[in-house]
C-alpha cells in the first residue's frame, strides 16, 4: 500500500457521535452540516460540566496513515467550532480546528484524559478561508497541524496519546452558544504522515 498517495474517504463510511440538525452532500461532493444549539464537547475543567453532544463523524484510525480534515464556515459566535475529532471514549479524546472564542478566530485543540485541556492562539487571517486540519500518530503522541488555504502547516498541538488505544477520527463541528451553525467540509482523507515532529 502506497502511504504517500492521498485516499478520500466517503462521508458514508463514518458514524455519528450524535446526529446534527441536518447533513447533505453536495453536487460538488462536499458535506454541508448544520449543529445543534447547544452541542459541545468538553469535560469538567474550568466550567464544572460535561458535554458529550458533538457532532462528530467517526471511523477507525489505525494511524498508519494521517487524517486530515478541510472545511469552511462562517463563525461569529461564541465557541463556534469544526476541525478534526480523535476519540477513544467518552473521558478520552482530541477536537483541533478552528473556534470562535472572545471575539477572536482561533486555532486550537482541547485534549481530554478524564478532564479537558484547552489551548488556542488567534487566526484572524483565517476568516472565510477554507482550513485544513492533518492529524498524525508519532510513537506515543499525535501531532496536529493547520493551515488556511496553501500557506504553509503550522504546527498546533503535540499530545500524548497510548501507542496502543484503538481510536476513531474524523470531521465534528459543534455549536454550543446558539442555532444555525452551518459547516461546509470540503474533503476528509488518509494522507502521508508526517515523518517526524520536526
Amino acid at each position: 500500500m502506497d502511504i504517500e498517495a492521498p485516499i478520500d474517504i466517503p462521508w458514508k463510511s463514518g458514524a455519528w457521535t450524535a446526529l446534527p440538525v441536518s447533513a447533505e452532500e453536495t453536487d460538488d461532493g462536499h458535506l454541508l452540516v448544520t449543529a445543534v444549539e447547544g452541542s459541545d464537547a468538553w469535560r469538567h475543567t474550568g466550567y464544572g460540566f460535561v458535554h458529550d453532544d458533538e457532532h462528530a463523524l467517526l471511523e477507525a484510525w489505525d494511524g498508519t496513515r494521517a487524517v486530515e480534515v478541510s472545511f469552511i464556515a462562517g463563525y461569529d459566535r461564541q465557541f463556534d467550532q469544526a476541525g478534526i475529532m480523535i476519540r477513544a471514549d467518552a473521558e478520552h479524546w482530541i477536537k483541533t480546528g478552528v473556534e470562535y472564542a472572545d471575539g477572536a478566530l482561533q486555532i486550537g485543540a482541547v485534549v481530554t484524559d478524564v478532564k479537558s485541556d484547552w489551548s488556542t492562539a488567534p487566526v484572524p487571517e483565517w476568516a472565510g478561508l477554507e482550513v485544513t486540519v492533518r492529524a498524525t500518530r508519532l510513537r506515543d503522541a499525535v501531532a496536529v497541524r493547520a493551515r488556511a488555504g496553501e500557506e504553509p502547516w503550522r504546527l498546533v498541538r503535540l499530545a500524548p496519546l497510548d501507542p496502543e488505544a484503538e481510536v476513531q477520527a474524523g470531521p465534528y463541528c459543534c455549536a454550543p452558544s446558539r442555532p444555525g451553525l452551518a459547516v461546509e467540509f470540503t474533503s476528509w482523507k488518509h494522507t502521508a504522515p508526517d515523518a517526524d515532529l520536526h
